[in-house]
């Protein structure tokens, strides 16, 4: 049995590996993130994602979108890459520029730009490792790809997204974009969708002993926890446990953030769980966290008690 087991852990379809495709319009009429947030248009966008990566990798199967991340002016999109043979097949035609031409043809095709190409910047990156500096190393990249196993599923709004690709009943092996069909999927499924399923929040919670009004975090919220949480952002992005904060997650906000310092990663932490969590993003989830990563003080700020005060004067009289 044993020996089964190694071999079917070298074997194909155990190989799995991860990445994140940054992609950027170089124009400043086409922003992608733009697109992908009007509900008109998100199957639209995603569909030629699907489509360039398809054709990159030799089938549907051989890569799946897990999570679609919106930073102005870039798409940034997690991948799964299911096998080693369409994971090298994707990084030769990535190298050799067949997935930059195939989502440049599609868009101009989605957005009428008949006569004029739009231009896209494309980044592969593995943490903090960019893959298009070593591309010609085939195995250091698979090697870096299959490290950054994912640990996650793909989000809610991909699971729908893939359902409405998949509804289409365009032609299978065209390049183009979706025709009138297409775009109205993404506005009647995963809006009302999306809230319908989440469990209401509690109205109170307890902490300290006390009780409190449970609500959505608010922008205060957020731009308090960004001055004082600092380096400990991550622990409490973990401490959250909500899915589109993972490891893989966090990795790809400390990068996206690294020049803007510690409190725009930590801001934009909660900004992403208020995102992906909806009204399940509460206060009562954020000082549970906090709590758990040994914040208890920054728990208390947001909370209004007065020991955080009383500590806080007590160290400016020490100094």
């Amino acid at each position: 049995m044993a020996d089964d087991s190694r071999k079917m852990a070298d074997g194909l379809q155990e190989w799995s590996g991860g990445a994140y495709l940054f992609v950027e319009s170089s124009t400043e009429t086409v922003i992608l993130p733009n697109l992908y947030q009007d509900p008109q248009q998100k199957l639209a966008i995603f569909r030629v994602l699907k489509l360039a990566l398809a054709g990159c990798t030799g089938s549907q199967d051989g890569v799946q979108i897990l999570k679609i991340h919106c930073s102005n002016p870039k798409l940034i999109v997690q991948l799964k890459f299911c096998g080693q043979e369409p994971c090298t097949r994707f990084l030769r035609g990535y190298g050799e520029g067949a997935l930059r031409a195939a989502l440049q043809d599609s868009l101009v095709a989605l957005l009428g730009h008949a006569q004029n190409p739009v231009p896209l910047h494309l980044e592969l990156r593995v943490g903090s490792e960019r893959l298009d500096l070593m591309l010609q190393e085939e195995e250091r990249c698979l090697h870096c790809i299959q490290q950054a196993k994912p640990d996650r599923l793909p989000d809610e709004e991909i699971g729908e997204l893939e359902v409405a690709f998949r509804s289409l009943t365009c032609d299978p092996g065209g390049g183009g974009a979706p025709k009138a069909p297409a775009p109205k999927a993404p506005a009647h499924s995963p809006p009302p969708s999306a809230p319908a399923r989440a469990p209401a929040p509690a109205q109170t919670f307890v902490f300290q002993g006390q009780q409190f009004a449970n609500r959505p975090l608010s922008l205060e919220d957020r731009q308090k926890f960004a001055r004082s949480v600092g380096r400990k952002w991550r622990t409490v992005g973990r401490a959250l446990n909500c899915r589109a904060l993972r490891e893989h997650d966090l990795d790809a906000l400390a990068y996206e953030y690294d020049r803007d310092g510690l409190y725009e990663q930590a801001f934009q932490l909660l900004h992403r769980f208020v995102l992906a969590e909806g009204r399940r993003a509460t206060l009562q989830r954020l000082v549970e966290a906090l709590d758990k990563s040994s914040l208890t003080s920054l728990a208390e700020d947001l909370l209004g008690l007065p020991a955080y005060r009383e500590d806080q004067a007590r160290e400016e009289e020490q100094d």
